[in-house]
Parts: structure tokens; sequence; C-alpha cells
């Protein structure tokens, strides 16, 4: 691939975080570089790998960014913030593209200027076989605000976005440990539509053991956190009390103080906004 000059701005800044994947990363970058679309600079973000990563991306044609490890929300901002491109399009290190990805997306944002994210469809793999979707995790198009409240409808490796947007609802947020996408899409979803294009031109995998949804429990933390800002909509309200009931059963059940104390006070404060709006 022909690195773009200093001088011109590429289409896409295609960013790739890396943290302890030397298994992974090569297949990540290789199939950036094979492309059918070229107008893109590749930015590897190293977030203070301790195996063999840093050897293997510096002999592929990218700009390195390496920082000490401050997680991955940290390094998309990095790569984000050193992009020279038109359009941000995100790729985890695990996962991989196929060859048409980037063109399906130029085509999109060229017969659709006014959208500002766009992605595609994805097959899942989980070691080593391909799974099939269910209805509730289709993806969609439009305006999915209410729709994303439930689970992460937008994936980071599928995804492609106007840097434009990031100027007008910010960066992923660097104290979310997890579901850092899920708490981004919410700021996005709810100003703007989601365009959607239906091949599947990501391959994602799942499965192995240093994947970040496999080491915390209680995820919904971080998406009853997520939503908070949004509560004064009914809707959301209604989400964030179920899912704050569900995770403080849990925590009962394990006796996870640490969840109990911080969620408790939470979930006693959206009940008295549901019944002070309920009054109105």
């Amino acid at each position: 691939m022909k690195m773009p000059s200093p001088t011109t701005s590429p289409l896409f800044s295609v960013i790739i975080p890396v943290y302890n994947r030397e298994r992974f990363i090569a297949r990540a970058i290789e199939s950036v570089l094979a492309q059918t679309f070229k107008d893109f600079e590749l930015i590897i973000v190293d977030d203070g790998s301790t195996d063999d990563t840093p050897t293997i991306i510096k002999n592929y044609p990218a700009t390195i960014i390496t920082q000490p490890n401050r997680g991955v929300s940290a390094a998309r901002n990095a790569g984000i913030k050193a992009a020279r491109g038109q359009i941000i399009a995100l790729l985890d290190s695990d996962d991989e593209w196929k060859k048409e990805k980037l063109a399906i997306q130029a085509d999109f944002f060229a017969r659709h200027p006014e959208y500002k994210i766009h992605q595609t469809d994805e097959i899942w793999i989980r070691n080593g076989k391909f799974l099939n979707k269910k209805k509730i995790h289709q993806k969609k198009e439009g305006f999915i605000f209410y729709d994303s409240l439930h689970l992460c409808l937008i994936s980071p490796s599928a995804v492609a976005i106007k840097r434009e947007l990031f100027d007008e609802v910010g960066l992923f947020r660097e104290d979310f440990e997890v579901c850092e996408d899920y708490e981004l899409w919410l700021r996005i979803t709810k100003r703007y539509p989601i365009g959607y294009s239906p091949q599947k031109a990501v391959v994602k995998y799942g499965g192995h053991e240093d994947q970040l949804s496999r080491k915390y429990f209680g995820m919904d933390r971080w998406r009853i956190r997520a939503m908070l800002p949004f509560c004064d909509d009914p809707k959301v309200l209604e989400v964030a009390m179920k899912k704050c009931e569900i995770l403080l059963q849990g925590a009962k059940k394990h006796q996870n103080e640490e969840i109990l104390q911080e969620f408790t006070p939470i979930y006693e404060k959206l009940a008295q906004k549901l019944s002070l709006l309920s009054e109105t």
C-alpha cells in the first residue's frame, strides 16, 4: 500500500488499538492492507504491550503510537487525535475486515453525505465456530437510541465515523473499563441516525481468554452509568431501573458490597425520579 504523504488528507484513518495480541494482530493489520479501497492511513496504537506485539507491528507500513497501558478507550482516543483522515474507521485487534469493507463505507458516505456514522454487518465466530445471531442482535439503521439501551447494537470494528462527530459528542470515556463503546453510542444515537449496509464485511472473533467482556462481573454497572445522563427520559429511566434491579440482585447473591454500596443509592434516586415523573 502506498502511504499518504504528509501533505495529503486520506479519506479514512484506520485505527487499531492493541494490547498483548501477538496471536491476532497480524491478521487484523493484513486485513486492512488488503482493502480494495486504498485512500486511507493506518494508525496502530500499542497500549503498553509486554508480549511480541511491538516487534510484529513494526514490520507493517503504519503510523505506530506507543503509550503506557491505559486501556482501550485511551488507545482509541490517541489514534483519533493523531488521525488526518476525514472518517475514522476502528478495528479491534482480534477482528478482521473483508477486503471490500472500506469500499462499502466510502460508497455509502458518497451517496448519503448527510450521515455522520455508518456500519456494516458482521460475521461472528466463537471458539472457531460460526454463530447465528439472534433477532435481538440484528443491526438496525436510523434513529436507534431506544433500541441501543438494551444492548450494544454497534460494533467498533464495523463502524466508520466522520471525525467532526467526535468534536460534537466527545471521545471515548477513559474512565469506563468496559462498555466504553456502548456509552459513546448512546451519546451519538441520541442525536444522529445510524447508516447501515447489510454486507457482512467484518469477522468478529470471540471466546478467547483476554476479552474484556470475560474479565468483569456485573457489566451492567457501566451500562447503567452510561444511561444516567439520559434518565430524565421515562423510557431510559425504565430500562436503567430494570438493569439496576438485576445488578443488585446479583450483587446480593454474590455478597458484592462494592456494587451494593454504589448502586443501592442510585436505584433509590431512580425510583424517586420515576415517582416524580409519574405525578406530572
